[in-house]
């Protein structure tokens, strides 16, 4: 028996390397967004600095550790079995959840699934323990007092992060506008010194301040002339911040690259809890039970050494430290959550990943109301002096970014402080829920959601948030239901669930990598977007309709295909698969018409008022071949999934030939396109207009076949054939206008 729970260990320990890339690539996004939003360096630069903020956070983390302990449950009244059941359910669980919201590119907290799985896995053996011993109560067994602490703390620091960015960004626009290098002479260095000073006394003083790593004596210094201390780190760090600005150093930059350290090491000292405090919890219960156990069995051997505080090895922590650095370094999901903060704090337009929703349109026509009554309120010079404050026109914004470096500088600092001291508390804050309601309160009163934006915005807002509600729900439930179906399946049922987690997280791996190929088409655009020479972006757009067109004729002609073979072959898995993949690309052809529109609008303005007409006919044609497919395709599939007469042979054999010569001419206006070489596009139109006739010449003979048919048995595969036929034609009028459209579009 001792064998399989060192076993269950052993896998605890590997899910936890697994937990720490999951989580980091979710959790990157915290610490990275500000710099890498801002464009302050290299994205290399900015991963340097913050692995070095990791790993001095992983090192000091180790007082976090105790929430794995004894912060939700009261290990006292629990055996070692029940230990590792709950440890076990908490790891499954955490895992599943992370990479299900990481796939989807949603910010989730670790911190909440964590917390809530923890507590519904306690929760729910806690019950099933007072059900079999009435002597036992909800109070013997959960640290509800300390739980409840650390779940109100997590959700009120939404609202204590949402408010400070929103004042904190307000006031720091107000004094240095959009227009920065103006109004930075002295206000600059003041500004860099309480940056500075606040950074550290929340990470230096207070974090090293109670570090196990230094003596008593520096510990009670620092305690006792804390106050002293600030002070002299102001006027040192103010004088040095004024240096640096005359000697023509950006203290915005600097001040965002010491923020990612500080909040990288924030987030290592207080979220290293949540990749590995379970899985060395449950190495420290097997140590302790393996040692002292005696004679008792895993049942009966009751933890109560996880009541002491943790000792973890150094040496863990800084391997903890070592994956999160890599991870950082190399996950493309990481990548995939950092873009969807920064796209929904950005300053300008851009591609909205969200759509609008009713309670945003609410909550944005019930703001714009009370704004326009505020204004009103006020007296016109104060209006008008705050209104030259918040001028647009002035932003100074580095070659592709989506912020200036002061919103940038705000971001950090805030959250940073926030982490920090929570850290410092021993509560497990969320430091997703942080930096995100930080970043969007720094972008609400930045006035970076205008009036064409702040819907969609406002909906993303609402998306992530509500991704964390749900989180915690079903972390709280899976947790509890896996834990129970592990406490009475017994040792065949855990084992099973780690073979489910393995072959979950490869099939999820797969799906990913499927879904960051296909993302990959919208590359152009996201170049597009980060340079402000009209003329280049007129040029990229040339390239991303070109590339959009030609795909979609490729597509088209691909499951035109698809659906003329599972009518002859009555194939209605390849039907179902075509009307999927219709679905599908029909939603990303809104998401590219959107994205060439934003990319339009920044070109030279003549260019775009010329243009514009082929454009949307272009734009239009896309959608006419999925809307001429779909119409072929509805009933082809209904008739085909209800078993109906197949399609005759002849029917076959005489379309077979048209089919060929419209795969041709696909072919060829492909060609034409994806070579940008339209000398003989005439010769297509005029072979598509022949076409179009072969088919109403068929149409007619079918027509004709139908009337003088005697018995109607073949009436209803025939009305199917007749379909399709005008459908066909349908589909080369979508290609003929596809392609004048985009001839004129793309003329010098």
């Amino acid at each position: 028996m001792s064998t399989i729970y060192l076993c269950i260990v052993v896998f605890l320990l590997c899910l936890a390397v697994f937990d720490l890339f999951v989580g980091v690539s979710n959790d990157a996004v915290n610490f990275l967004q500000s710099a890498v939003g801002a464009n302050v360096a290299t994205f290399r630069t900015i991963l340097i600095i913050a692995s070095c903020g990791v790993a001095c956070g992983a090192v000091l983390s180790s007082g976090m550790m105790d929430v794995a302990r004894h912060g939700i449950m009261m290990p006292v009244n629990y055996s070692f079995e029940e230990v590792i059941t709950i440890f076990l359910a908490v790891m499954v669980t955490d895992v599943l959840i992370l990479d299900v919201f990481n796939t989807l590119g949603m910010p989730t907290s670790t911190t909440v699934s964590l917390v809530f799985e923890l507590l519904g896995g306690t929760f729910i053996l806690a019950t099933i323990k007072m059900v079999g011993d009435d002597s036992l109560d909800y109070g013997n067994l959960l640290n509800s007092s300390h739980a409840l602490k650390t779940i109100i703390a997590i959700f009120v620091s939404v609202g204590i992060a949402f408010f400070f960015g929103v004042i904190v960004m307000w006031i720091s626009r107000v004094i240095f506008t959009f227009n920065y290098k103006l109004h930075a002479k002295f206000t600059i260095a003041v500004f860099g010194g309480i940056a500075f000073t606040a950074l550290a006394y929340f990470i230096f003083l207070k974090g090293l301040g109670k570090s196990p790593y230094i003596s008593e004596a520096t510990r009670d210094y620092i305690q006792a002339n804390t106050g002293m201390l600030l002070v002299y780190t102001f006027i040192i760090s103010t004088i040095l911040m004024e240096i640096l600005h005359l000697l023509r150093v950006h203290i915005f930059k600097l001040v965002v690259l010491m923020g990612t350290f500080a909040l990288a090491m924030a987030f290592a000292g207080n979220d290293l809890v949540n990749f590995i405090g379970v899985p060395l919890a449950g190495l420290d219960s097997y140590q302790d039970f393996t040692a002292n156990a005696g004679g008792a069995s895993a049942s009966e051997f009751m933890m109560v050494s996880l009541m002491e505080s943790a000792k973890t090895p150094p040496a863990f922590l800084m391997a903890a430290g070592l994956i999160m650095i890599i991870a950082m370094a190399t996950s493309k999901k990481a990548h995939n959550v950092i873009k969807t903060s920064v796209d929904l704090s950005r300053q300008d337009e851009g591609d909205e990943m969200f759509g609008s929703s009713s309670a945003a349109r609410s909550i944005v026509r019930f703001s714009q109301n009370g704004g326009s009554w505020f204004e009103q309120v006020l007296p016109s010079r104060i209006r008008q002096w705050i209104g030259s404050r918040f001028d647009r026109s002035e932003v100074i914004l580095d070659e592709g970014a989506a912020f200036d470096t002061v919103r940038a500088s705000v971001n950090l600092v805030l959250a940073a402080m926030i982490i920090t001291i929570g850290t410092n508390y021993k509560l497990p804050l969320s430091t997703t829920y942080v930096t995100f309601m930080v970043a969007m309160g720094t972008s609400l009163a930045d006035r970076a959601w205008s009036r064409e934006s702040a819907v969609f915005r406002v909906t993303g807002v609402l998306s992530v948030i509500g991704g964390w509600f749900i989180t915690a729900g079903a972390a709280f439930l899976a947790c509890a239901a896996v834990c129970v179906i592990m406490f009475y399946g017994g040792i065949i049922v855990q084992v099973a669930f780690m073979v489910l987690v393995i072959i979950t997280l490869i099939r999820s791996n797969r799906k990913y990598a499927k879904k960051a190929a296909r993302n990959n088409k919208t590359s152009l655009f996201n170049l597009m977007m980060r340079t402000r020479d009209a003329d280049l972006v007129w040029d990229m757009l040339r390239g991303q309709v070109t590339k959009t067109q030609a795909f979609v004729n490729g597509f088209a002609q691909k499951e035109f295909n698809r659906i003329i073979d599972g009518f002859a072959n009555q194939d209605v898995r390849s039907l179902r698969r075509s009307k999927k993949e219709l679905v599908n690309e029909q939603a990303m052809l809104k998401k590219f018409r959107r994205q060439e529109m934003l990319g339009l609008k920044r070109s030279p303005v003549d260019v775009a008022i010329e243009r514009n007409t082929w454009f949307h006919l272009g734009a239009n044609s896309n959608q006419q071949f999925i809307y001429s497919l779909r119409r072929m395709l509805d009933p082809i599939k209904e008739h085909v999934d209800n078993n109906f007469n197949p399609l005759p042979p002849e029917y076959i054999n005489e379309f077979e030939p048209v089919r060929r010569r419209i795969n041709e001419l696909m072919k060829m206006a492909q060609n034409i396109i994806e070579a940008r070489q339209y000398d003989n596009y005439r010769n297509v139109l005029a072979e598509a207009d022949f076409c179009r006739d072969e088919l109403s010449e068929l149409r007619k003979r079918h027509i004709d076949r139908i009337q003088q048919t005697e018995n109607n048995r073949m009436l209803q595969v025939s009305l199917v054939y007749l379909n399709m036929l005008q459908e066909s034609q349908e589909f080369l009028n979508a290609m003929r206008h596809q392609l004048r459209a985009v001839k004129k579009f793309m003329e010098n």
